[in-house]
């Protein structure tokens, strides 16, 4: 009996830690968009995700263009929620952070359209396509 339940609880652990996400919270989630910038207001300690539309089956591929100031806040991962199973469904990228202390960061995110390994658009149309989502996070002091 208690390899049974051994058996079904590492079952369950391996199931958890599969092909899925892994950061399950993702925390306060703020839309961007390329071409957007958009201001985020959180807490010290408070975990936020900015959440990008990503489709990578046309060509989008999102990334952190570089870390933002670590005093303020601290990248965590990058998650990918798909819309539906069906070829062509789009989705969304959530870049998943932590307020660390009182202050304001940038943080960049950089889609290149269908540029390939080199990450840099190769023709006319990427460029075009390509774009920044810019997110101005500020991390307010305790409330007093």
């Amino acid at each position: 009996m208690r390899r049974t339940a051994a058996a079904a609880l590492l079952a369950l652990l391996v199931a958890g830690c599969g092909g899925g996400s892994a950061v399950s919270d993702y925390g306060k989630v703020v839309k961007g968009a390329k071409g957007a910038t958009v201001p985020v207001e959180v807490r010290p300690g408070q975990r936020f995700s900015l959440a990008v539309p990503d489709n990578p089956s046309v060509g989008d591929n999102w990334d952190l263009v570089e870390v933002p100031d670590a005093k303020v806040a601290s990248f965590i991962s990058e998650e990918s929620e798909r819309d539906g199973d069906a070829p062509g469904s789009g989705g969304t990228s959530y870049f998943v952070f932590n307020g660390k202390r009182p202050g304001t960061t940038e943080i960049r995110l950089r889609n290149c359209w269908r540029c390939g390994q080199d990450k840099t658009p190769s023709t006319e149309e990427s460029r075009q396509q390509s774009g920044e989502a810019i997110f101005t996070v500020t991390v307010a002091g305790p409330a007093r």
